[in-house]
């Protein structure tokens, strides 16, 4: 998930008309990419994804391109490097038009894919799903972000995705720091604010994190996710009762989030930074710990010189992730076979063993063959994740545009120019709002 803004988004928009909502259908009812067109095209793939080249996914990608070349000599394969931040704001304008990307890596969950999926942007996969034996390969709750009813809710329906990997939220430390102010791997939240106070006394910020983009709505769902259960996951995520934005789980996290800043255990110029800043503070040594994914991992292999490690959030049973982002084909794609086709390599044990091989948590991959300890250590802890039934998805997943509602209440909290009572009052209109819209209740 690195976020470098490209020119191919913006160039894509100026070339659309103003008025767009006429152009938005509604959902399909079909069951496979045959609902759509026939392939207007079968001589090219355009691909997006968002995977800088040196991630597990960046590369899982690369070896399934190769694969597809080598299975269509007579395709001309483009491959355009998005950015996660353009997707996520521009993917609904983009997809309306005609000129599209055959297949994309796209956010799971209502707000995104789900949202997409209702509005007819997206090509149903249900029928390819089981002729090629996807339903077989990605089983249980890594179905749910694949599958999307005529609402736009996840879990259930048409597939209208394909993840193929797993992620998860880790807390990455480093160790020679640890080792130097004389503290140990936290299990509790306890002893987790004790390890803070310790670097924050000897004048060390001891958490990086960015408040412009997700990084700090993250950390603070940690917190809510320390004072949860699964039927309040269950409530928030899946609207199967309300959700009180003051009960006890919130409350007491963004009451511990402000404190946190109060303390200096969150630099107050985090409101500024964003995920990239973040993670360079974390490289660098400035910081002894971050809170952040999965897919970060690979970047910290190949970057970061001191020795760290990985830690679940201590305390919590309950983490923040699901499967992968998944690989969707918009509805006005040129290539449908052809985008199939390279989701299917994607699941491929080739594919899948180089994800495994660099930290990339495979849904199909043989993890005995993993020989490298910290990638072993770090789909050890996605397995505990798994084996305790603790995928609690994502904060700005609920609603469309709750991300931005995120962002932009915590850089407030940040800034210390609201209260949480306030933050979470700012949180709740909104997350009810598009709650009713996506209900389609008053």
């Amino acid at each position: 998930m690195k976020r470098t803004r490209t020119a191919a988004i913006v160039a894509a928009i100026a070339s659309l008309p103003l008025a767009l909502s006429a152009c938005v259908g509604g959902g399909s009812s079909g069951g496979g990419s045959t609902a759509g067109a026939a392939d207007t095209d079968t001589k090219t793939l355009t691909i997006w994804h968002y995977e800088s080249d040196d991630s597990a996914m960046g590369k899982a990608w690369n070896k399934a391109i190769d694969i597809f070349k080598e299975k269509h000599p007579g395709v001309t394969v483009k491959v355009e490097h998005q950015t996660f931040e353009a997707i996520q704001k521009n993917a609904k304008i983009v997809l309306t038009g005609k000129d599209v990307p055959d297949v994309m890596e796209y956010n799971k969950g209502n707000a995104t894919a789900g949202q997409l999926a209702s509005q007819g942007l997206l090509t149903p996969l249900t029928d390819v799903a089981t002729s090629k034996g996807w339903d077989k390969k990605i089983v249980g709750s890594l179905q749910t972000t694949a599958k999307y009813d005529d609402k736009g809710l996840m879990g259930s329906g048409e597939w209208y995705g394909v993840p193929n990997y797993g992620e998860f939220v880790d807390v990455y430390y480093n160790k020679k720091m640890f080792a130097d102010a004389g503290v140990q791997v936290p299990t509790t939240l306890a002893q987790f604010e004790d390890v803070m106070k310790t670097f924050k006394d000897k004048g060390v910020t001891p958490l990086a994190t960015a408040g412009s983009e997700y990084p700090l709505g993250q950390l603070w769902y940690e917190l809510v996710l320390n004072n949860a259960d699964r039927s309040f996951v269950d409530n928030y995520q899946l609207f199967k009762n309300d959700v009180d934005f003051h009960g006890p789980e919130m409350t007491k996290a963004t009451e511990t989030l402000n404190q946190w800043v109060k303390d200096g255990y969150v630099s107050k110029d985090a409101a500024g930074l964003k995920a990239e800043d973040m993670g360079v503070s974390f490289i660098n040594g400035t910081a002894p710990m971050m809170v952040s994914g999965s897919w970060w991992f690979g970047r910290l292999q190949t970057e970061m010189k001191d020795d760290w490690g990985q830690f679940l959030f201590p305390g919590n049973k309950l983490q923040p992730g699901s499967s992968g982002n998944i690989w969707v084909v918009p509805a006005h794609a040129n290539s449908k076979s052809l985008a199939e086709d390279f989701i299917d390599i994607t699941l491929s044990p080739e594919v899948q063993q180089v994800l495994a091989d660099n930290g990339g948590l495979p849904v199909a991959g043989d993890v005995s063959k993993i020989t490298d300890p910290q990638t072993k250590e770090l789909t050890q802890n996605f397995q505990n994740i798994l084996d305790a039934d603790g995928l609690a998805y994502y904060p700005d997943w609920p609603v469309a545009g709750f991300y931005d509602v995120l962002v932009s209440q915590f850089q407030s909290l940040v800034n210390q120019s609201k209260t949480p009572a306030q933050v979470l009052d700012g949180l709740k209109a909104p997350y009810e709002s598009g709650k009713a819209d996506l209900l389609g209740t008053p």
